[in-house]
């Protein structure tokens, strides 16, 4: 925070400890040291997201364990009365993204959230191809209006899509995701941007994305005034191995990214993500 200008973080992963009771990854205790980390952010002056579900927790997110809208939501108000959050970030992704029912159960569970919490906000974090959300997330998104769940950033994650360069299908992919907001809730395209977000990644393996994309990113999502810019992940955010999350794996300082990230004046709370080890 005080090398970049940061002022809030994702925190990721909050997952099904035992049964459908929260926890971080699963095992640690939402009174712990992650209550400890998030007392400092604040008395720092900043603030925090906190994530549920993840990429490789199969069987273990509390979407999949809670066997319905209610206890999931009640699992989730456990994680906000704990930290008296201001939103939440859902990533929903693999198998239960690709499960309509896990899709329902989602959606069902920020609607009662939405109900309880008047202003609560609540981002859906999903893959996407090049050309725009795929059939799974076009549902996920028609889903979301058809039952009322008042979803405020649908934010896709534009890698691991064999993206060539990296800006152009960005953006591709983002307009695509403005373009199925407009037409499902029926609103002016420069509104749907307002419920659009992407959350890049910094480096990479199969795919580079460079400063210089980042840096087109930061340009475009302030023009087209996106409701999130964001990135996985600050513990990346410096020179190192990309497979274990402990670096880019390409040519930085420290802190590059966030830097940039940090400039963006639209984000609806948080300008980077930061998963806890």
């Amino acid at each position: 925070m005080k090398e970049t200008g940061v002022k809030a973080f994702t925190l990721a992963f909050i997952l099904a400890g035992n049964g459908c009771d929260p926890a971080w990854d699963g095992e640690r205790p939402l009174d712990g040291d992650d209550a400890a980390q998030i007392k400092r952010i604040r008395d720092a002056g900043g603030d925090v997201v906190v994530s549920m579900g993840g990429s490789d927790k199969e069987g273990r997110k509390l979407g999949e364990v809670c066997p319905d809208e209610q206890s999931l939501a009640n699992a989730y108000q456990k994680v906000i009365d704990a930290y008296q959050l201001k939103a939440i970030d859902i990533d929903i992704e693999k198998g239960e993204f690709e499960s309509p029912a896990a899709q329902d159960r989602e959606l069902g569970a920020l609607k009662i959230l939405k109900q309880r919490n008047r202003d609560l906000k609540t981002i859906v974090v999903f893959p996407v191809d090049r050309s725009g959300p795929n059939d799974d997330g076009k549902r996920l998104i028609r889903r979301a209006h058809e039952i009322g769940s008042d979803i405020d950033v649908f934010t896709i994650m534009p890698f691991a899509f064999g993206g060539t360069d990296m800006t152009r299908d960005t953006i591709s992919a983002t307009e695509g995701l403005a373009r199925e907001i407009a037409g499902t809730f029926a609103i002016p395209l420069e509104e749907a941007y307002r419920k659009a977000g992407i959350s890049s990644k910094n480096g990479g393996v199969e795919e580079t994305v460079w400063l210089k994309d980042f840096h087109n990113f930061l340009d475009y999502a302030t023009d087209r005034r996106l409701g999130r810019f964001t990135f996985w992940a600050v513990n990346r955010d410096r020179p190192g191995d990309p497979s274990d999350d402990s670096g880019s794996g390409i040519p930085q300082r420290d802190w590059d990214f966030t830097k940039v990230v940090a400039r963006y004046p639209g984000a609806l709370v948080d300008p980077a993500r930061e998963p806890q080890n």
